[in-house]
This record gives C-alpha cells, sequence and structure tokens, in this order.
C-alpha cells in the first residue's frame, strides 16, 4: 500500500485542496476496500457505471450522502439487509426525499418531475436565464471585479432554479436571502427543512385554485399509477430540486471561471468561437466534477468488478477520480475541447438515479458563459486575494462530496 492510499480520503485536508494524485493511486485497484473506515472504493470508469446502473438492484441509495455514518446498522451475518434498511431509512439524512429512495418509489416521485422538463418549460427558462444573466452581471460588471461565487453564480443559480419550479416572482428575494444564509452557515438541513414548508403552502394553494403556472402543475402531477401525491410528498421534490439544483450548478460555474482566468488561451478560442462553449462546459464537467462522489450501500451480497462485497458494505462511487480514468479517457489530466469521447462523462451520474437538473445546469453554464465573455475582456484571478501564478491560495469546502471552491475573486476589464 502507497503512502497515499493510507490518507483518509474522508478526513485529510490535503484530499480537498487536491484530490487527483490521490484518485491516480487508488485507480491502480479500480475496486479497493479502503483501511480507514471499510468502505470499497469505486474509482475505475466501468465498474463505477456498472455500481450507477445496477440493474440486478444489489445496491442501495439510501445513504448515498451519509454512507457509513447512515444510522442503519449493518453489523450481520445476512447476506440480504434490505429489509433492515426499510426498518430505518428514517434515520439517514434525507431520508425523505426522493435521492434516497429505490426502485420502485423513487420511481413514483421522481415521475412527478416531468412537468419541469417539457421542451416548452425548458425554452421558456432559457429565454429568462439570459435576462437574469445580464441583470446580475449589470450589478458589479463596472467595477471590474468581483467574488464570483456570491456576486454571480450564487445568486444566477438560486433564482434560476427557483424560476424553472415556478416559484412566484414576489417570493424569489426571501429564497435567495434563505440560501445565501445556509451556504454562509452551513445549515444545509434546516434549509431544506424550511422551504420544504414554503412549497407545501404552494402545492395547496394550486390545489384549491388552479392557476397557468408552473406550480399548478406540480400540484396536479399524479404518481404513475394514478393515485394523487401528498402535498408534502410534491413539496419535498420540488425542495431537493430547488437546494440540489442551484447547490452544485454554483459550484461547476466557478470551477469553469477559475480555469478560464488561468488559462488565456482558453478565454481567447472561447470568444473567438462561441460554439466551442458547449464543448468547454462537457470537458470541465469531466474534468473538475462538482459532483466528487456519492454513496451505495449493498442490500445484497455482491460483486463489483473482481471484488466480494458483503451485506452492508458502504461503497463510494468516485465520479471524480472515474472521470480521470486513462481507461477511458486518453490524457486524461489534460483539458482538451476536441475530446473525442467528451460526452462520456459520468458528471451526473448514470442510471436511473442520473441527475435530473443536468438540463439545467447545462444551459446555466452555457448561457453565463457567453454573456461574461461578451461584456468582459481579460478574465484572470486577483493576485492580491490568490497570490500569485504558482503559489496560488485557494480555499476549497472540507467535503469528500463536492468539488466546491468558498471564494473565487477575479479582475476583468468590462466591455
Amino acid at each position: 500500500m502507497s503512502e497515499l492510499q493510507k490518507l483518509d480520503f474522508f478526513t485529510d485536508k490535503s484530499l480537498v485542496d487536491d484530490p487527483y494524485e490521490y484518485y491516480d493511486a487508488i485507480r491502480r485497484c479500480p475496486v479497493w476496500r479502503e483501511p480507514s473506515h471499510g468502505v470499497v472504493m469505486v474509482s475505475g470508469y466501468d465498474d463505477a457505471v456498472a455500481v450507477q446502473r445496477d440493474p440486478a438492484q444489489n445496491l442501495s441509495v439510501c445513504n448515498i450522502v451519509s454512507g457509513p455514518w447512515s444510522g442503519i446498522p449493518v453489523s450481520t451475518d445476512s447476506d440480504d439487509i434490505s429489509e433492515v434498511i426499510e426498518r430505518h431509512r428514517h434515520r439517514v439524512t434525507f431520508g425523505d426525499y426522493f435521492i434516497t429512495f429505490d426502485p420502485p418509489k423513487h420511481t413514483a416521485h421522481r415521475s412527478l418531475l416531468s412537468k419541469l422538463f417539457t421542451p416548452k418549460q425548458l425554452k421558456n427558462n432559457a429565454d429568462f436565464l439570459w435576462r437574469l444573466a445580464d441583470e446580475q452581471l449589470d450589478e458589479f460588471i463596472q467595477k471590474g471585479k468581483c467574488e464570483f461565487v456570491l456576486d454571480y453564480s450564487f445568486p444566477f443559480t438560486v433564482v434560476a432554479i427557483a424560476h424553472l419550479l415556478g416559484v412566484p416572482e414576489a417570493d424569489l428575494e426571501r429564497f435567495r436571502r434563505a440560501a445565501a444564509a445556509s451556504r454562509l452557515k452551513g445549515e444545509r438541513r434546516d434549509f431544506v427543512g424550511a422551504r420544504e414548508e414554503w412549497f407545501v403552502e404552494y402545492i395547496e394553494d394550486r390545489r384549491r385554485e388552479p392557476r397557468h403556472d408552473v406550480l399548478t402543475e406540480l400540484a396536479m402531477a399524479k404518481f404513475p399509477d394514478g393515485t394523487t401525491p401528498s402535498a408534502i410528498d410534491v413539496a419535498r421534490v420540488a425542495t431537493f430540486m430547488f437546494a440540489a439544483g442551484h447547490g452544485t450548478s454554483v459550484d461547476f460555474m466557478s470551477n469553469a471561471m477559475l480555469m478560464l482566468a488561468e488559462r488565456p488561451d482558453l478565454q481567447a478560442q472561447l470568444r473567438e468561437d462561441r460554439s466551442k462553449v458547449s464543448a468547454f462546459v462537457e470537458e470541465m464537467l469531466r474534468f473538475e466534477s462538482p459532483i466528487k462522489s456519492n454513496f451505495r450501500i449493498a442490500r445484497r451480497t455482491t460483486k463489483i468488478g473482481d471484488v466480494d462485497v458483503r451485506a452492508g458494505t458502504s461503497i463510494l462511487v468516485m465520479n471524480g477520480a472515474a472521470n480521470r480514468d486513462p481507461q477511458r479517457f486518453d490524457d486524461p489530466d489534460v483539458f482538451r475541447l476536441d475530446r473525442p469521447n467528451i460526452l462520456q462523462h459520468i458528471a451526473f451520474g448514470r442510471g436511473i438515479h442520473t441527475c435530473p437538473g443536468a438540463p439545467i445546469a447545462r444551459a446555466e453554464a452555457r448561457l453565463s458563459l457567453e454573456r461574461i465573455l461578451d461584456r468582459t475582456t481579460d478574465i484572470r484571478l486577483s493576485e492580491r486575494e490568490h497570490g500569485p501564478a504558482g503559489a496560488r491560495r485557494l480555499k476549497w469546502d472540507r467535503t469528500f462530496l463536492f468539488r466546491r471552491l468558498k471564494e473565487l475573486h477575479l479582475e476583468f476589464t468590462p466591455i
């Protein structure tokens, strides 16, 4: 075992700042049981996709964010802990939200989102995003500098997802304030619970008095079997989409702007040919996956790759590592706009748990980048805040789930 493999991925700060050398070390064994917590780490691309697809449904996502600390008792000799999982689901983080559900319950609750992703709704949202991007840029563009996370990516993504979910314009500011407080204080669970109450009120109101809006579409949605979900069921789907729909988009857009600030050559290519922005977004999703990893738990004894996995074992699917697997991507540590298999990254996952907000995240990033490039020149990192090239000071959030910059100070010349 190498010195890198001996590090605790879940607590070692050096792996937060730069996880990629560690990924390379453990990927020599693409399915590997790490020594600190007994978690089976899946870092190879093919094995990660197989786990996410899981056609035999041997794995559960109930512990997707909590891993071996889920509260589900797993000390058992049984080869099938399905009943134990169902009995203790109430203990897990976000146990009431569809992100932790398995089929068929997951299938039923995810279907409630179908009204949000019709071609008409996505087109209407795209038109709104153009206006929103300019409004947000107007707040600071003439200053020639910004702290990108809180000045642009955070407020932009909060309003974008709230608008998609049909939040009334008069209420957008309270959502923005609540989301900002959550990010600054780290009170994620309290934030989700409070917004759940707001969405319950919206759903109950639209069921009493239907209108021609997205919230009415959500309120009137039915499960695939024709039954009507409770208001709280619909509210929880909407609430989680709001929380997740801006969190990782903030992270991704901030990482994308860091890349552009550090790579004037890439800036020049995108300014010369806007058609390359889409390729930049996809390669950025591969190169700096905003979701580094998430968990599964083996509900039944199974095999992943060549490794036998006992029921009750926590499994970490490492999207960030798989997206740099040289068995799938040539020169994976090189950022390439002309990568031939650029769409094969798994930044949004695979299978039934693929991120439902992927089309929105892509549109937000693409439209934002185009407007930022249209309205600025010479985007660069602030040396006063982040230090000179070769000795940068960047603050990354201490989480093993997300690739999250705490702040990003940029300078630029406005047009």
